[in-house]
């Protein structure tokens, strides 16, 4: 590792998304349409400016927290993973995840950078409650919330446009209580 990993996983590390990380690679990926299929990426180009200027945005952020994710052994940048929307009065986030790096798609990876993310937001940022939504299409993002131990509360009907056509987000939610209960502490 050449970078400084602010949570260590076994397969994966994860950092401050920096702009060291807008590569042609990292942009590469926010314009693909197979990897952001799911996702309000790919809409309108992404560009360097615009990618440099979101990052930048994040550098004093107290109610986000965007990483980059990194496999270990070959310290490469393979995706992102956020807390965002962080609510401290109410100890409520916003979890999100993009894997990028097609290659690395099916290895377990996404789960392992969830679990460190997650966890660090209930045991560090003492939050109560993690959320995330996602297409009704995105059978991938379904099974990594059920992983992590969260819970359909609800769909919105029809909330999101993509290929053409509307289709339902399913919301899902975990509790602190029920995250520790799925995934212990070690």
């Amino acid at each position: 590792m050449n970078r400084k990993p602010f949570l260590l996983g076994q397969n994966i590390y994860l950092k401050a998304l920096t702009v060291d990380e807008i590569t042609d690679s990292y942009l590469s990926w926010l314009n693909d349409e197979n990897v952001c299929r799911f996702n309000s990426h790919h809409v309108f180009p992404y560009t360097r400016a615009g990618a440099e200027a979101y990052v930048s945005g994040l550098e004093n952020s107290r109610d986000s927290l965007v990483l980059a994710v990194y496999v270990r052994d070959k310290d490469i940048h393979i995706g992102n993973i956020s807390l965002g929307s962080i609510d401290f009065l109410h100890r409520n986030a916003e979890f999100a995840i993009l894997m990028g790096e097609q290659d690395y798609w099916g290895r377990g990876l996404a789960k392992e950078a969830a679990l460190l993310i997650v966890r660090h937001g209930f045991e560090t940022l003492n939050l109560h409650r993690v959320y995330c939504g996602t297409s009704a299409e995105n059978v991938a993002m379904q099974k990594l919330a059920a992983y992590m131990g969260m819970l359909e509360e609800g769909r919105r009907r029809q909330a999101m446009f993509k290929c053409g056509r509307y289709v339902d987000v399913i919301e899902y939610g975990v509790l602190r209580e029920e995250f520790l209960k799925c995934h212990p502490a070690k």
